[in-house]
């Protein structure tokens, strides 16, 4: 997985906490509307995410925490 030490992206980051399978699968959520970033709808899947910042899904909101990946 291609991180550098504060980002990770945004179709990275869904991959990784198992809301997508696939990179093409966290794609399609990504261009559905169906992603949320820190409240606010996100449409870039390469959107850097930093630690602290909230990513919401189907109602479900998880903390980027780059420490622990």
């Amino acid at each position: 997985m291609e991180t550098s030490a504060s980002t990770i992206k945004l179709d990275q980051f869904l991959k990784f906490v198992g809301i997508a399978p696939t990179g093409g699968q966290a794609k399609l959520l990504i261009q559905a509307g169906d992603v949320k970033v820190n409240g606010t709808l996100e449409t870039r899947r390469g959107r850097k995410l930093v630690s602290g910042d909230k990513v919401t899904v189907g109602g479900e909101t998880f903390e980027v925490d780059l420490e622990n990946l």
